[in-house]
């Protein structure tokens, strides 16, 4: 009986070559022999798989698989120089895992910390960071070398940074990238190395930049340049630069999201006629807010686009002032005459005695 080639890829039945070629992918990282040493097995389902993907990949195999018809085995990676040439067509040049080496390894990526004011936040403004990292030796330019003495090219990988390997399998000799051990997958050897930075091509520096703070930013927002973090060395590339931002408390403000909350207390009288107040504005000034008569504690009026920029776009949030309404704690004679005066009038009942 022929083998169930949908099942070992764990497709169904009308999956698409795309669908297929995904499931190879997958199923062969599972089953290669070099991720599974000491498994008799895996070659085997390694095989089995590659052999499922060679007939569901091709149409005309596959609609002779789908009636039952019998399909010669012996043929298959017949359109490939073996396994190896499979296996690039559907992971491209670094096989099964990925690519081998890159000529250079890329550098460290650094994070640095920095605190701006709130306004700062809301509005954008630029700050100096300052951090210590490896960057390209000015001697050689990176290169590793003297000045003046050029790489030789690496005679083993002929430049390329990476060499082929033959291993015997079941599916014959089977051919694989990897890095040149010679020159460490960067294709060149160091003839005369650079007396600066001893030929590793960095050298560690106290780095200041100034970088922009985009409006909007919160507490925890990290902004990344590209290739100012750690130099690699022999010309390889940068890592990053992460910057941490964290916004100060403004004692005036609580901010939620793009919305500034401002506090302010009012009295007894202010509550109950209405009055205007001055309210600050994170932007520096004040504006003028109406508290209508017979405002209640806790009563909240927002005054629109006066708050924080809103991350990404030109809209701010709002301004939202939150009013509490105080009652004295201690009353003057006359004061207390006239509150309970006034609650007379109203109808309250007081149950402590007027002073005599």
């Amino acid at each position: 009986m022929a083998s169930d080639y949908y099942g070992i890829l764990g497709v169904a039945r009308e999956a698409s070559f795309e669908e297929i070629k995904k499931a190879f992918r997958r199923v062969a990282r599972e089953t290669h022999p070099d991720t599974n040493p000491g498994d008799p097995q895996a070659e085997k389902r390694f095989r089995e798989a590659a052999e499922a993907y060679e007939v569901l990949s091709d149409p005309d195999r596959r609609s002779r698989y789908d009636r039952g018809d019998t399909i010669d085995l012996s043929d298959l990676l017949g359109g490939f120089g073996g396994l190896d040439d499979l296996l690039r067509s559907v992971f491209g040049d670094g096989g099964v895992f990925g690519g081998g080496a890159s000529r250079s390894s890329r550098g460290r990526d650094v994070l640095v910390r920095t605190e701006v004011s709130l306004e700062e936040a809301a509005f954008g403004s630029e700050a100096e960071v300052e951090y210590q990292t490896l960057v390209a030796c000015p001697d050689c330019s990176g290169t590793g070398s003297e000045p003046g003495y050029d790489l030789a090219t690496c005679p083993d990988c002929g430049g390329t940074g990476q060499v082929r390997v033959a291993r015997r399998s079941l599916f014959g000799t089977m051919m694989s990238v990897t890095t040149c051990p010679r020159c460490g997958g960067e294709g060149a050897l160091l003839t005369n190395p650079c007396a600066k930075c001893a030929g590793s091509g960095a050298v560690s520096e106290n780095v200041t930049l100034s970088i922009e703070i985009p409006a909007g930013v919160s507490s925890g927002t990290r902004l990344r340049l590209s290739g100012r973090g750690e130099s690699a060395g022999r010309a390889g590339p940068a890592g990053d630069l992460f910057v941490e931002v964290s916004v100060a408390l403004d004692p005036r403000f609580e901010r939620q999201d793009a919305d500034l909350i401002h506090m302010v207390s009012i009295g007894l009288a202010e509550a109950s006629l209405g009055t205007r107040l001055d309210i600050p504005l994170i932007e520096g000034g004040t504006t003028d807010l109406e508290i209508k008569a017979a405002t209640q504690p806790r009563s909240v009026f927002r005054i629109p686009g006066r708050g924080v920029t809103v991350l990404g776009r030109r809209s701010r949030g709002d301004l939202v002032v939150v009013v509490d309404v105080v009652v004295p704690s201690e009353l003057s004679s006359e004061e207390e005459t006239l509150l309970r005066r006034w609650a007379e009038l109203r109808g309250e009942k007081i149950d402590r005695p007027a002073p005599t």
